[in-house]
């Protein structure tokens, strides 16, 4: 309020020259100056704003910014977006006390009905730091937040907007997990590691068990954490065609975490980094490759990596299919060689899988499977139809969710119209 009383109590801002540009003004500012208040109390003449002079009212006409700014504390603002999608509409602020004290806490609604949940800490170095704790869309639709109120007693946000008011919790410590690591790395001040979970921070609580670390993030100095062991995580397998396309999902518990993927053949155990190139993606929710090759079959682990703590978050040991083998062999080449006694769906002998068997025959494999790994050679084109590559991916997958549930469920009428059949229809006894 100090800085706000002495931006408006120093120069006015003024257009002069033939390009108009704003410059300080250093002419004659007249009496009652522009912006103060009348009252009778100190000035008997000017009661009320229609006792001011012509003067003073023109100058208000040609002078209604003033030259110094008001800056924000530490001269920067506090969070910053570049090409961001959207744009911050309103903001409530809530403080709230941590284990090293208080802390702002953002709740930023924006014009396509998303919640931003933002604090701002202060290093050693005094230089601000800006953490976005969570990023929620609140409405079905896309819709600009009209209005937010915060309740600090019942601990919740209400914000309403053209299709209706919705309540959301000012802490989710639960979705930071069990491990006292992960809750000391989401660095937020509602939640604090209790000895055994994530739960929220009461500074009246005495636990001595309480572990928060909200300036540094760091769970070295806060948890009982060792070196992690990429062993402790499963390996799953994963089966791909040669030139399709894959999918390996790896998604960061911390909005601040970065992800780093290596991978290793089947001939060597070496690890080794892997970076964007012409088939693979680095995205937010895991990598994508774009074109399968015979030499990418190996293991490949997802890490994430935060100030100086890594954690593995996935093992994917990826099997190649050649494409050749998809195809069921020709009536003169079924002759040649040993046969195994099992024949494909148009009597043509099965492809043998190289490593180990995939988990489904050949019938289910060509026809549930493969559709779901379609080629992404069209997300060069998402673009256009304002659909990042994650949203792409995320569409196809709940349209193969959407379809395998219709398939259950056709499968239950079928089951049910045949129970019905044998109820309507008993068997006749034996004579």
């Amino acid at each position: 309020m100090a800085s706000i009383r002495a931006a408006f109590n120093g120069p006015f801002a003024h257009k002069e020259g033939p390009d108009y540009r704003w410059v300080e003004f250093k002419g004659h500012i007249p009496y009652p100056r522009p912006g103060a208040c009348p009252s009778e109390t100190y000035d008997a003449l000017h009661k009320s704003t229609k006792d001011f002079p012509d003067e003073v009212v023109s100058f208000m006409r040609q002078h209604q910014l003033m030259w110094e700014p008001v800056p924000p504390l530490g001269g920067r603002p506090i969070i910053t977006r570049v090409n961001a999608p959207c744009m911050f509409k309103r903001v409530v602020v809530d403080r709230v006390e941590a284990e090293d004290g208080p802390y702002d806490v953002l709740h930023l609604g924006t014009d396509d009905g998303k919640v931003v949940k933002v604090v701002s800490v202060t290093t050693d170095s005094w230089d601000p730091e800006e953490i976005i704790l969570e990023e929620l869309s609140v409405f079905k639709s896309p819709t600009p937040v009209l209005s937010m109120e915060l309740s600090t007693k019942r601990q919740q946000l209400y914000l309403s907007s053209e299709l209706g008011v919705a309540q959301l919790g000012l802490q989710r410590c639960e979705l930071y997990g069990t491990d006292c690591a992960e809750c000391c790395l989401a660095r937020d001040p509602y939640c604090s590691w209790d000895g055994q979970t994530c739960s929220r921070f009461f500074p009246s609580s005495k636990r001595r068990a309480r572990r928060q670390d909200v300036k540094y993030g760091d769970p070295w100095s806060q948890c009982p954490v060792t070196e992690d062991d990429s062993a402790s995580v499963e390996e799953k397998s994963l089966y791909g065609v040669e030139g399709n396309s894959t999918f390996l999902e790896c998604v960061p518990r911390s909005p601040q975490a970065e992800l780093r993927w290596t991978s290793s053949s089947k001939t060597t155990e070496d690890r080794r980094p892997l970076s964007d190139d012409h088939r693979s993606l680095h995205m937010k929710r895991g990598l994508l490759v774009q074109r399968l090759e015979l030499a990418d079959a190996g293991l490949y682990t997802c890490t994430s990596h935060e100030h100086s703590y890594s954690q593995v978050l996935a093992r994917y040991r990826l099997h190649i299919i050649p494409n050749h083998s998809l195809h069921p062999a020709a009536p003169h080449q079924q002759s040649q060689g040993p046969s195994h006694g099992k024949t494909g769906p148009a009597g043509g002998a099965l492809p043998v899988f190289p490593g180990p068997r995939p988990p489904a025959s050949l019938p289910a494999l060509r026809n549930s499977w493969l559709p779901q790994h379609r080629s992404y050679k069209d997300l060069h084109m998402v673009g256009s139809n304002s659909l990042s590559v994650d949203e792409y991916c995320e569409q196809l997958w709940y349209r193969e969710k959407r379809r395998q549930q219709k398939l259950r469920t056709l499968k239950l009428k079928q089951e049910s119209r045949k129970a019905r059949v044998r109820r309507n229809n008993p068997p006749e006894p034996p004579l």
